[in-house]
């Protein structure tokens, strides 16, 4: 078989809607704002993955950079470590971070995904693996307790064995009756974990997680801002319940950084700021050698075959941000994420739906 070599690369924004926006204590996503990727090779093999800009203001930004890097890839083989190095390259001076690490993360994520293609692999048995049932928990938002505590249970009556909900009300006594809602509907068989999106000092971290903690919560995500990794140091060393952070970390780097500070118990790396399929594997070596957990953040479809060849695997997020410009491909059943023997990722377009929605 001739070698493969990149020939080009479509970028397609997209704004898709969700069934329940995102509400966090520090901003609504009302929509998911998606630019689309598909990386052609000379040799009828096309590579697709996605990336989420958070709001609708960046998807031009990304799609354009994304459609700028094409020229930068143009032409070279499909060997993911090649790519990397040279994008790598490219933005060392400027900061491989922000909008330009999304677009290359996007890149690396259709590299992976052409490259198992070709060899008719899924991701994970390229990646050394097997498909195999993943425990999933169903992730949330900041629903106030009448939908909080419904969407907990039929999660619930739907064989999760965890959901999170995002909390960080205006006061600590709201957090608790969502919390006490949720567990009265659900019973105490089910974990739950809650989700601060950064929205607490230090001080209040502390004073909320003291009493959130007699509630038998999992985790505590992110209580106080994602790059204080003392502040969350000194919450978590106050703290009996598990700190959980991760999901902003840029790169294995500044997953590094966090884990010397002891910032946290359990991590959940974005496979799209971490740095793609390339960027995940590095920030699992780390995982394990630091010995925590390892969840995702978002991207069940990359992220199934990724966790499944992380040593420290822990959760998959339920949160399907693409549902509907996607085939089923993976699907949920009794708690867990199946996915079968599709080459790639799993990644197939309903390009019907795409069309409604192209920005």
């Amino acid at each position: 078989m001739s070698e493969l070599v990149i020939e080009g690369l479509r970028a397609r924004a997209v704004n898709v809607p969700l069934q329940y926006p995102v509400k966090t204590s520090v901003g609504t996503v009302a929509t998911s704002p998606l630019v689309l990727i598909d990386l052609v090779t000379n040799g009828n093999v096309t590579g697709t993955s996605y990336v989420f800009t958070y709001t609708p203001l960046a998807l031009k930004s990304v799609q354009q950079m994304l459609q700028d890097l094409a020229a930068v890839i143009k032409g070279m083989p499909l060997v993911p470590r090649l790519i990397e190095q040279a994008l790598d390259s490219r933005f060392r001076l400027i900061g491989n971070t922000g909008i330009v690490r999304i677009a290359c993360a996007g890149i690396d994520m259709a590299v992976w995904d052409a490259k198992a293609k070709s060899l008719n692999l899924p991701l994970v048995e390229l990646l050394g693996g097997k498909a195999r049932p993943l425990a999933a928990y169903d992730s949330h938002s900041m629903d106030g307790i009448e939908l909080a505590t419904s969407r907990a249970k039929t999660a619930a009556e739907s064989g999760y064995a965890a959901i999170k909900t995002k909390i960080g009300y205006p006061t600590l006594e709201e957090d608790l009756q969502v919390i006490r809602s949720i567990r009265a509907a659900i019973g105490p068989q089910v974990q739950i974990m809650v989700d601060y999106n950064q929205g607490l000092t230090v001080p209040e971290a502390i004073r909320r997680g003291r009493a959130i903690e007699q509630e038998g919560i999992g985790w505590i995500e992110e209580p106080t801002l994602q790059y204080d990794y003392a502040g969350h140091a000194t919450v978590r060393e106050a703290l009996h319940v598990p700190i959980q952070m991760g999901e902003n970390w840029f790169g294995p780097d500044e997953m590094h950084k966090a884990l010397s500070a002891q910032a946290c118990d359990l991590c959940m790396p974005d496979l799209m700021k971490i740095g793609g399929v390339s960027g995940w594997l590095k920030a699992s070596a780390l995982a394990e050698q630091y010995g925590l957990p390892m969840s995702n953040h978002i991207f069940q479809e990359f992220s199934v075959h990724l966790l499944s060849v992380s040593p420290t695997c822990h959760w998959l997020e339920k949160m399907d941000l693409a549902g509907p410009i996607l085939e089923p491909v993976l699907e949920f059943s009794d708690g867990k994420a199946h996915f079968g023997d599709e080459p790639g990722a799993g990644i197939v377009w309903r390009e019907e739906e795409i069309r409604r929605f192209l920005v």
